[in-house]
């Protein structure tokens, strides 16, 4: 895996599978015991117009890629976490060993919004 495809992965089977998720759950709350909060914004939703749902379904999208995009700039270095100038080193470990955020290379975050 190099870093072009861990951001593709990230972004498949975490972000569009939160947006997936986020949306099934407005639609239709799973389980008996539905909190109240949960269930009210259920019915608001199911009482949307459809180009209101695609609205908030967009919102949804754009809240989901804000949040991938600031972690991996956390993973990147160019956001930071901690007061000790400290970096994170994510690495891939199977036939070979890669590390991902390599600071020399194109940034995690940046591959992000280049994958659309």
């Amino acid at each position: 895996m190099n870093s072009q495809e861990f951001v593709e992965a990230i972004k498949r089977y975490v972000g569009d599978a939160a947006i997936e998720d986020t949306v099934a759950l407005l639609k239709s709350p799973p389980g008996r015991n539905v909190p109240p909060e949960q269930r009210a914004r259920s019915e608001w939703y199911q009482s949307l117009r459809a180009g209101d749902a695609d609205n908030v379904n967009g919102v949804i999208a754009t809240a989901v890629h804000q949040t991938l995009f600031g972690l991996l700039a956390v993973l990147d270095g160019v956001r930071s976490v901690d007061n000790e100038g400290g970096r994170f080193e994510l690495t891939y470990v199977g036939s070979t060993r890669v590390v991902l955020n390599d600071q020399q290379a194109i940034s995690l975050h940046d591959l992000l919004n280049a994958s659309g």
